[in-house]
């Protein structure tokens, strides 16, 4: 659980990382697209920050045998999400 609890917080600092950037592309360019990218960095965000909670909240709910597959989407996503955030500082 706490695994992906720290990836999830990985996730949520390269997400805010992005949505600054995307922020300030958006104030010198105008460009509609970049409205559209911050949405989508909101919503993972919001998605991030709700699973972290959860983890903490109601950890003794999960089954132990789920936790190794959050884990591997927590990373998965943390894979994209860097990714992304490569492409976006070329």
């Amino acid at each position: 659980m706490g695994i992906s609890a720290v990836v999830g917080l990985a996730n949520i600092a390269i997400l805010t990382a992005m949505l600054i950037i995307y922020a300030k592309v958006y104030k010198n360019t105008k460009a509609v697209f970049t409205i559209g990218l911050m949405f989508f960095v909101g919503l993972l965000m919001l998605h991030n920050i709700i699973a972290v909670y959860a983890y903490f909240a109601m950890a003794p709910l999960y089954a132990v045998g789920l936790l190794p597959y959050f884990v591997a989407i927590h990373i998965a996503e943390l894979a994209g999400l860097s990714i992304l955030f490569r492409v976006t500082l070329l």
